[in-house]
């Protein structure tokens, strides 16, 4: 699903509307419309219940009139607060409130907080007051009416967008509405999926009002969903064998961080991946073998038996990249000094699709370039801090452009990135940028990372681009994390617990849209 900036969304109404001769009113009676029939879906009929619509003077205001209209003809008693004065209005929004007028619906002008007044007895509450231009600070008396709303004890619903969150970054103002459900118009804008602008946005909701197809088609932003991440899924056949669904080099491990390296091997067996090799210091070798059964461990040679890689193990490395289909490089690989050289000479030596995480970028940070010099396909996977690192860019600077910085860093370095957090941000060399949908703060963990490295580097070996690689393994990590947290809850969730839930994850992938596994070619049926 696309999802885009205000500023985008309002160039799609005005090519709609002016290049295409759609009446704004039309757009504006089937936004009101679907949100009508989104309030019914989630809290059931409205006849005989009061419902209180708060609207501006703007089109969002105008949209809140149809819903109003709608509910009126449905039964509802439903009473308008207008925070302007009735000659205000202009545009197709003074004319939907003429209509309302027309149904006798209860209109009431309300210019200050003392004004603004809820009756007990009040089922729902729609804010139509500010839309999703809105930017900046919630000035009065807007600031004391909100918290009014906000101390509400029922369901409220944002038209568009709640009132006082900026739909461009996510930023809130103080106050902000908290809605239950935000029902958008046409596509979902940016900051309604950001934090901390998606906390305030409740269950979102988008509906189509009648934009002609390919009036976003400049827009090279989306929103992974569980639909983007079905169509993903590398197909099984029942006559296949464990060479056909790939082969993974894992070079992982150090003292002190074997269960890195478990875990980024055991997530790429689990996610479907035919044959692991774990490569490991050999004086870790028999810890691993005992921490694994599945996964295949080759021990190669250490520095001085202190656990950590050898330079000169390179020539054994080098066979199993042979024969490997992909290669997982950096959890708990550490840092030391041979270490370091060994990981640099790699980055720009493998043409195998390749994955490189954790210790494997810290060990690049000090030579950043290295990355522009790979060879075969490259996902990278930092979180803001690793970023930071490889780019000597400041954490609060990343956190605050972290769609428009890794954009920048996968097209300049030609490569698919994953800048993890809240939520994860994915970018293509092409300049595509995908935002996820999954996952929660529970996954804040150690060793959830390790876990997304595997998936990535099972995904490459099963045959996935590196762009497709990176936006299923984020969305299943996502998911096995929310799969994780609905047992055991955000603060006791653990990196192993996510990995336990990947097949349930999978198989909830698998049975989504109610696919059918056809026996006889093993392709899949909806």
């Amino acid at each position: 699903m696309k999802i885009c900036t205000p500023k985008q969304m309002r160039e799609i109404d005005r090519k709609a509307i002016k290049g295409m001769g759609i009446p704004g009113l039309e757009l504006m009676e089937n936004a009101g419309k679907g949100a009508f029939e989104m309030i019914v879906d989630y809290y059931g009929p409205v006849e005989g219940n009061r419902i209180i619509i708060a609207c501006g003077k703007g089109n969002n205001g105008g949209d809140g009139l149809v819903v109003a209209r709608y509910l009126k003809e449905n039964g509802a008693h439903v009473e308008v607060i207008l925070l302007c004065k009735k000659d205000t209005p202009k545009g197709d929004a003074v004319i939907n409130l003429k209509k309302a007028e027309k149904l006798d619906i209860p209109i009431k002008e309300v210019l200050n907080p003392e004004q603004f007044h809820i009756p007990d007895d009040t089922w729902l509450f729609v804010d139509a007051i500010f839309g999703t231009g809105f930017t900046g600070d919630i000035h009065p008396p807007y600031d004391k009416i909100i918290d009014k709303i906000n101390d509400l004890d029922i369901p409220i619903v944002s038209i568009d967008c709640p009132s006082g969150l900026d739909s461009a970054t996510g930023k809130v103002s103080t106050p902000t509405v908290k809605a239950d459900l935000t029902v958008t118009f046409g596509l979902p804008k940016i900051g309604q999926v950001l934090y901390p602008g998606k906390s305030y946005c409740g269950s979102l909701e988008v509906i189509d009002i009648g934009f002609p197809a390919g009036l976003d088609n400049d827009i090279n932003t989306h929103f992974i969903t569980k639909d983007d991440a079905f169509l993903l899924l590398p197909l099984r056949k029942p006559d296949a064998h464990k060479g056909d669904y790939g082969k993974l080099f894992v070079l992982a491990g150090s003292t002190g961080l074997t269960g890195a390296a478990s875990m980024a091997s055991m997530a790429a067996l689990k996610c479907g991946t035919g044959l692991v090799v774990l490569g490991c210091p050999a004086t870790l070798n028999s810890i691993l073998e005992t921490k694994l059964t599945e996964v295949m461990t080759k021990p190669l040679p250490d520095v001085k038996k202190q656990g950590c890689f050898a330079l000169r193990g390179m020539g054994e490395i080098r066979q199993q990249i042979e024969w490997a289909d992909s290669v997982a490089i950096g959890p708990g690989i550490g840092t030391h000094h041979e270490t370091v050289e060994l990981v640099k000479r790699l980055a720009t030596q493998i043409e195998k699709p390749m994955v490189i995480d954790a210790d494997g970028l810290n060990n690049l940070a000090k030579a950043p370039e290295t990355l522009k010099r790979h060879k075969g396909p490259l996902v990278i996977s930092p979180h803001p801090g690793e970023f930071s690192r490889l780019t000597s860019i400041n954490i609060d600077k990343i956190v605050d452009n972290r769609i428009k910085l890794a954009a920048s860093f996968a097209s300049e370095h030609n490569l698919t990135i994953i800048l993890k957090g809240a939520p994860s941000i994915i970018a293509a060399p092409s300049g595509v940028v995908y935002i996820n949908s999954s996952g929660n703060e529970g996954m804040a963990t150690a060793g959830s990372g390790d876990v997304l490295t595997g998936l990535i580097g099972g995904f490459l070996a099963q045959g996935l681009s590196s762009e497709h690689s990176a936006i299923l393994a984020t969305y299943v990590h996502g998911l096995a994390g929310d799969i994780a947290g609905e047992i055991y809850g955000g603060r006791g969730t653990i990196a192993g617990d996510i990995l336990d839930c990947v097949p349930e994850a999978l198989l909830e992938l698998e049975g989504f849209l109610g696919i059918d596994e056809d026996i006889e070619d093993g392709s899949y049926q909806l």
